[in-house]
């Protein structure tokens, strides 16, 4: 069964850090395309950042380029999100989720393509 566990969420002052983390079971991470999602209250569902299936392509948006940075730790089938200088705007459910059973290399970080989702961890960002 696959399942996505995610963790690390809590609420941070502007400019401070946080790094999600998010536990993947039933399958090898390794194999698949894996990413950060999140969600605002009255607004869509968005791509922060993916990392495509062996290490391949990795997607940023571009509203946390050069603050936030994935990795994948394939010895205990995890991933994380590495959260810096964060802003209110950055306030919002994150989501985990993988493209299994696909496997894209080369991932844009569209919610369509992943089918397999954690539960989700609040961020908030305030002062």
């Amino acid at each position: 069964q696959v399942q996505l566990v995610e963790s690390g969420g809590g609420l941070v002052q502007p400019g401070g850090s946080l790094r999600l983390s998010c536990a993947a079971s039933g399958f090898t991470l390794d194999y698949y395309a894996i990413g950060w999602f999140r969600q605002a209250p009255g607004k869509e569902r968005e791509g922060v950042s993916c990392i495509g299936s062996s290490d391949g392509s990795t997607y940023y948006a571009d509203s946390v380029k050069g603050r936030f940075t994935i990795s994948r730790d394939n010895a205990k089938n995890t991933v994380y999100l590495e959260m810096n200088s964060l802003k209110p705007e950055d306030t919002a459910v994150y989501y985990c989720a993988t493209d299994f059973p696909v496997g894209y290399y080369y991932t844009q970080c569209l919610s369509s393509d992943f089918g397999a989702w954690g539960q989700g961890t609040q961020v908030t960002v305030s002062s």
